[in-house]
């Protein structure tokens, strides 16, 4: 069946299909700006912590299901259920993850646009057309409703190529050129005055805020969302998966890929909105409070690339250019996950359903930036704080309950033969039974309570 669906042809390609889904604007939009608005160095500290302890756990959940099943999330949640009512639960958690990775894509298609624009804007300020940059850079219905189009027209573009041709090979060759860019212009912002004084805010923490449930909540959010979890794409992922592979191993990579990326992002923007408040550039309100969060980049960081001249120009494109990479890498995993399944589940050739679906995501996204105000910030929250850890979750319910242990390790044995005298088998399934469930509950609940 993989030949037929396709496969990743290598470990690299699959690594850097991976971390390009996870290194996306979760990683270089989000998580500065979750940062920032939750206590610097505190939140990042909790987000490390839940990264490793939660996350990963439920990423090795997620690649296992998607490896075992060659096939979609729905039907391969099915595939290790035992009972009817196991299989209704399992397509409600994987269509469920089907439906959120779209909905993310939805808003996520809107930002990228925005950061498409911005890329753009400085090459019709050097131009001289002045009207050009004063519409690219303002916000208008106009303006986002052909980057959002534009956007999702690429995004399909890649996907209807498949597995190899599309995501693979792209994902090769954005992933370097987004750590090229981001190296370089970290570089630059620390030579610039005000960067230590964010630096500092980055990177030492207020303890006594760490155990904030709204900010735990916060970071098991963003954990969840940068690694894709929960949005059934890590299982589709993991059915491309060659048998050979080492899945121990990948989870291992993608993961500290995820973190470090997001880490260096934390070095680039928050020293950066440093630098422009010591440019006159307000960044928190009297009370303390960040301003702008969700078009913080698009606020603060045009307004420090003012203040360079000429040479503002230059690294405004750099930026945002990396911005919008960082978007496609993200983008093209979101669309595979329900394009999967409508080309299995009703045998639809691949460019039919990649188009039809990527219609669909372009008009809800188009509600969406009609109703800005209302729906964004609703749409964002719903899916990235709540729906990703809790179908997150329940991939976990099903490796610690429903799959016989048996069969659960023979899948994993496969590329990884000596897994069963390993610290990971004598740790993490009753892990993934116990530790995950409760602790992500009693975040939540924590939250609630609080």
């Amino acid at each position: 069946m993989s030949a037929v669906r396709g496969e990743f042809s290598s470990r690299f390609g699959f690594i850097m299909a991976a971390a390009g889904s996870a290194v996306g604007l979760g990683n270089i939009w989000g998580f500065p700006t979750q940062t920032a608005s939750n206590g610097g160095a505190a939140f990042l500290i909790a987000y490390l912590i839940l990264a490793f302890c939660l996350a990963y756990p439920a990423l090795m959940a997620e690649l296992t299901i998607g490896r075992h099943g060659q096939a979609n999330a729905v039907s391969s949640l099915r595939k290790i259920s035992n009972s009817s009512s196991q299989k209704r639960f399992a397509f409600i958690v994987g269509f469920g993850g089907i439906i959120c990775a779209g909905l993310i894509l939805s808003f996520y298609a809107i930002v990228a646009g925005w950061m498409i624009s911005a890329t753009i804007e400085p090459i019709a300020t050097l131009a001289g057309s002045e009207t050009a940059s004063t519409w690219l850079s303002e916000q208008s219905l106009s303006r986002n409703l052909i980057f959002t189009a534009g956007f999702i027209i690429l995004t399909v573009a890649i996907i209807s190529r498949g597995v190899e041709n599309g995501i693979e090979k792209w994902s090769k060759r954005l992933m370097p050129a987004l750590l090229s860019i981001l190296f370089a212009l970290i570089v630059y912002v620390m030579l610039q005055e005000g960067a230590m004084t964010g630096l500092k805010a980055y990177l030492v923490p207020d303890f006594k805020s760490i155990l904030d449930p709204e900010l735990l909540v916060s970071a098991l959010g963003q954990a969840f969302f940068s690694l894709s979890l929960g949005t059934s794409v890590m299982i589709i992922y993991g059915s491309y998966i060659s048998k050979k592979e080492n899945l121990v191993s990948l989870g291992a990579y993608v993961t500290l890929i995820d973190v470090f990326i997001a880490f260096v992002a934390g070095l680039l923007i928050i020293p950066a909105m440093y630098v422009a408040q010591a440019q006159g550039v307000e960044i928190f309100s009297a009370n303390g409070k960040l301003l702008s969060e969700d078009t913080l980049v698009f606020q603060v960081l045009p307004a420090l690339f003012d203040g360079m001249g000429m040479m503002g120009l230059f690294v405004a494109f750099a930026f945002f250019a990396l911005m919008s990479i960082a978007a496609l890498t993200s983008s093209i995993s979101m669309l595979e996950a329900p394009v999967s399944y409508a080309v299995e589940r009703f045998a639809l050739g691949r460019v039919t359903a990649t188009w039809l679906i990527g219609i669909i995501i372009m008009l809800i996204s188009f509600s969406i930036v009609l109703n800005l105000e209302t729906l964004f910030g609703l749409v964002v929250s719903l899916t990235t704080k709540f729906g990703q850890p809790i179908l997150g979750l329940m991939c976990c319910l099903f490796v610690g309950w429903i799959w016989y242990r048996n069969s659960l390790l023979n899948e994993i044995k496969q590329g990884c033969p000596d897994v069963a005298n390993s610290l990971f088998w004598k740790i993490w399934p009753w892990y993934i039974k116990f530790i995950c469930p409760i602790a992500i509950g009693l975040v939540f609940i924590s939250s609630l309570l609080g």
